[in-house]
């Protein structure tokens, strides 16, 4: 038989170990990109206390869906609330009424009001107090329609995503981007919310379990999620030509199988 070449048998050895290296560098440590992890508190804890107290206030841009219902028919009609309701959000963001740069809405009968630095619930007891002067039976209802959140980086869908319901904490905003991937730094994941004055940047760690008791936990409108790769991505197995690694690796197991039966 013909013997191979001791320096052949050392280039398939080393082939060998570099296919090894390069299979098991491409794998993902579960613990680095698991969320909710007891960390902070070690114990069995089902209860984590969180206020849900959402204070955002109104800034210049932000849509308000206002509408007046009344069981008096003339009430009514003022205010056409007798024509056809559709629930939809389309329709309501049609029929918003924008805060100007100044802070103002302009509302039916009240020419303007300043509603700038007011939390929706505050719009809506000043609109009724104004109604309340004018008509006897007479409810008010606001609704911000413009609350989007968006979620980009390390995610299966990033986008911007409108948010239908009154609250919305980061975890079902990640879901709706169809969750992270295998390579989320969820450790230092970045929160930017907009502020009256500016922006504000925090740095959230969601592999820890106390994460729901954070003051950020729940999402204001115009919040930005975004979440970065890990250093070991660019290593990933999702990232690197595996057919042709594995090809080669079962060559480099059969060819040095070979040589060691020689």
């Amino acid at each position: 038989m013909t013997m191979i070449p001791f320096k052949y048998k050392k280039m398939m050895k080393n082939l060998l170990y570099l296919s090894i290296v390069l299979f098991l560098g491409s794998c993902v440590s579960q613990s680095k990109v698991k969320m909710i992890q007891e960390k902070t508190n070690k114990q069995m804890t089902t209860t984590f206390e969180n206020s849900k107290a959402i204070t955002y206030r109104l800034q210049s841009g932000d849509h308000l869906y206002i509408r007046v219902n009344s069981t008096d028919p003339k009430t009514s009609k003022v205010f056409q609330t007798d024509f056809p309701y559709l629930m939809n959000n389309t329709y309501q963001y049609l029929n918003t009424h924008v805060v100007d740069e100044f802070g103002y809405i302009s509302f039916s009968f009240i020419e303007k009001l300043y509603v700038v630095g007011l939390t929706v619930p505050e719009v809506t007891a000043k609109l009724q107090q104004k109604l309340d002067e004018y008509f006897n039976d007479a409810t008010a209802f606001v609704k911000m329609v413009n609350f989007q959140v968006g979620v980009l980086g390390e995610v299966n869908s990033p986008g911007n995503f409108t948010i239908e319901q009154d609250l919305i904490n980061i975890f079902q905003a990640l879901g709706l981007a169809g969750g992270i991937t295998s390579y989320s730094n969820v450790k230092e994941v970045k929160l930017v919310r907009q502020t009256q004055t500016g922006s504000e940047v925090h740095v959230l760690d969601l592999s820890d379990n106390q994460i729901i008791s954070s003051p950020y936990y729940y999402l204001m409108p115009n919040d930005v999620i975004y979440i970065e790769p890990r250093g070991a991505k660019s290593f990933a197995l999702e990232q690197f030509p595996y057919q042709s690694l594995l090809y080669f690796f079962s060559l480099a197991i059969l060819g040095y199988g070979a040589f060691v039966t020689d």
